[in-house]
């Protein structure tokens, strides 16, 4: 069985799909801490020729907490018009609008409050459109020791759900050793996505903006080639 990890992002660049079409079962954390500036409630969107972020607020709380303590502004729904307004200007004449902005909708007007849950349900809605069939699992659902770090704990969760194979994005190509993978019995793999480009208005191509770019201007047969055009290192 082959097993990849990742922290919860707010409509990711089509390499997380990727990573997740890629194995059998895909376990997203819920349980580690919310940090700023990453890409848990923001990613980058195409607007007049540039990227430019769209970000869901949070309601003001402590930074110890974890993803799934944390909750949406009270202000959202107006914060949700204001986004859909704004991808309606970027992309209203993008070949595909009418059915990527009809998920998106799905995504944004979702009465979910709790952060992680708003998140996950953005990931199934997605993939729902994608035929993303993958597993998901919620990392506070697995019984190991929490409190482990980087590499002790990917083996933990990896051996609870008795995965052999472990992918993990080619980011983490420093972070984690294939031998002593190997000595627990895991086979670790990095996954280094391809910059695919495709037409963005006939301007200048701006890669690894959120999956919403790509399935703005791209038919979902397209974007199912896409998600498989990686290296596996």
């Amino acid at each position: 069985m082959q097993l990849a990890i990742m922290q919860p992002y707010f409509l990711p660049y089509i390499g997380y799909f990727q990573l997740m079409n890629a194995v059998d079962q895909f376990v997203i954390y819920d349980n580690i801490e919310y940090t700023k500036k990453g890409w848990i409630n923001r990613n980058r969107i195409l607007a007049n020729g540039k990227d430019e972020y769209m970000t869901i607020p949070l309601k003001s709380d402590s930074d110890f907490l974890c993803v799934n303590q944390r909750m949406l502004a009270h202000s959202y729904p107006d914060d949700a018009t204001k986004i859909l307004r704004k991808i309606e200007a970027s992309y209203s004449k993008a070949p595909f609008y009418k059915d990527a902005s009809e998920v998106l909708a799905q995504v944004l007007t979702s009465s979910e409050r709790n952060l992680f849950g708003f998140i996950l349900n953005s990931i199934k809605t997605i993939n729902t459109y994608l035929n993303i069939d993958t597993k998901l699992v919620i990392s506070s659902d697995i019984t190991i020791n929490h409190e482990l770090k980087g590499a002790e704990k990917v083996i933990a969760i990896c051996k609870k759900l008795q995965a052999k194979h472990y992918l993990n994005p080619i980011g983490g190509l420093d972070l984690y050793n294939k031998e002593k993978f190997k000595t627990e019995g895991i086979e670790l793999a990095f996954l280094k996505s391809n910059a695919t480009s495709y037409a963005q208005y006939g301007n200048a191509f701006i890669p690894w903006l959120s999956i919403i770019d790509v399935m703005m201007f791209c038919p979902v047969h397209q974007i199912k080639e896409m998600l498989l055009q990686y290296e596996l290192l």
